[in-house]
């Protein structure tokens, strides 16, 4: 949920449907709250199984994270896959690449005949601290049997330690992709689901009972179940979109949370970086348009947009039941900055789960898996101090600290990343209301 004014290159270049608010109560087999990429998804896929299966969206589908997305689809989630290895084990880390993997093949099958700029790409990791944790990566994949390679040096206007290599990924326009996901799918935009009611969603304009609910609000809602106030949090980072300047053939991403990545899209270089955890200080714009003067003195930010990441406690996106107490209620959520082919990974999923098939990745992204990870102490301890932070500027979400952000104009919260304009709008859940009264800034 993120109602951002700044147009992305992606709004001011596609044409999303519109449709009508929910009028009166309803009833559906499976409902789908959220219409970003994964709810949109979702949807479709049951739909194609023959579900009876109802989208709602509180503004407009796509108008969110989605939108403000640089759209690689990749199984290269970073230098994640190392880690997966000593995480959960080799067959778990096998069925997680080998799921993305189907993943892009999906997207290619349904990209097939629509414009949406579908292209085939290179995706590079690099890193410039050394080699030790590309040679870690290469080392596990290839004991998962994947074909990646070393590659020594990158079209990029700096020097690289080397880069992990995935071939034939790729890349796309979202929104326009969505367009056509979205046709002769059952939707309500405008349409807020204020709570549950069992497996009844109460909305202004009416209620919707339902035999199976899925959240994919891009942070869960539902605070009483499944602790995703613990398990989540999240991270900000920033995209420009930059004319005349040079257009490198393939996706680049630093293994650096903090680094640089880069890919075209037409005539434009998507420039994105700047990141840290929303509610804290970070590079932000300023940290690209230092660089962009730097290296690229010729080039002009046509587009700049925010955008805002779930992030889970090891890497893997929740997808599964909301919680063991909640037969029927399933989430999707923390993708970890990957959210292209993990929405369809976890789509594919629940609709397996939904309409009672067998899935293997089940237990891998299962919600309730172990929350015991080292990040968990760092969430709580952040919570902590937000909590205790003297001040009135508060979150409505759990009640943490709000702190200004000077580059965005905007009061965040650092617990888990809600976000409010200075007249007090939400701009980014897990609140799901403004402030009562403005802040005013410093």
């Amino acid at each position: 949920m993120s109602t951002d004014r700044n147009p992305t290159l992606w709004t001011a270049t596609a044409a999303l449907p519109r449709f009508e608010p929910l009028r009166g109560d309803i009833r559906t087999d499976v409902l789908v709250i959220g219409g970003g990429i994964a709810g949109l998804l979702c949807a479709r896929l049951l739909t194609d199984a023959g579900a009876d299966t109802l989208l709602v969206e509180k503004d407009r589908i796509a108008s969110g994270v989605t939108a403000r997305t640089t759209a690689k689809i990749t199984a290269q989630h970073g230098l994640l896959y190392d880690k997966l290895l000593r995480r959960f084990g080799a067959e778990a880390a096998g069925l997680y690449l080998r799921a993305n993997e189907q993943a892009i093949a999906d997207y290619r099958t349904m990209s097939r005949g629509v414009d949406c700029g579908f292209e085939t790409k290179d995706n590079y990791v690099y890193s410039c601290s050394g080699r030790a944790k590309l040679e870690a990566e290469l080392r596990a994949l290839d004991k998962l049997g994947h074909p990646a390679v070393f590659a020594e040096a990158l079209p990029l206007p700096f020097a690289v330690d080397g880069a992990v290599c995935f071939r034939e990924q790729a890349q796309f326009r979202p929104l326009d992709f969505l367009a056509s996901v979205s046709c002769g799918l059952r939707i309500c935009e405008q349409t807020k689901v204020r709570e549950l009611e069992g497996m009844t969603a109460v909305t202004v304009q009416g209620r919707i009972r339902a035999k199976a609910i899925i959240v994919a609000t891009h942070f869960p809602f539902l605070n009483k179940h499944g602790l995703y106030f613990m398990k989540l949090y999240q991270h900000r980072s920033y995209v420009c979109a930059l004319e005349n300047a040079p257009l490198p053939d393939g996706m680049f991403v630093d293994e650096d949370q903090k680094g640089l990545s880069f890919r075209r899209s037409g005539d434009f270089l998507l420039l994105g970086g700047g990141s840290h955890r929303t509610g804290k200080k970070g590079g932000a714009f300023s940290a690209l348009d230092a660089f962009s003067a730097r290296h690229y003195p010729a080039a002009h930010a046509a587009y700049r947009w925010a955008t805002q990441d779930c992030m889970s406690l090891d890497g893997v996106p929740y997808a599964g039941l909301y919680s063991r107490r909640t037969p029927g209620l399933y989430v999707v959520s923390g993708f970890n900055k990957w959210g292209m082919t993990s929405s369809m990974v976890a789509a594919t999923l629940l609709r397996d789960l939904i309409l009672e098939r067998r899935n293997p990745l089940a237990d891998v992204l299962s919600p309730a898996r172990t929350m015991l990870r080292p990040q968990l102490a760092f969430n709580l301890l952040e919570v902590t101090a937000g909590l205790l932070t003297p001040t009135t500027k508060r979150c409505p979400h759990l009640g943490c600290a709000l702190h200004w952000n000077p580059q965005e104009h905007s009061w965040d919260c650092a617990c888990h990343g809600s976000r409010f304009d200075e007249d007090g709008t939400c701009l980014d859940n897990p609140a799901t209301d403004g402030l009562k009264k403005p802040l005013k800034r410093p």
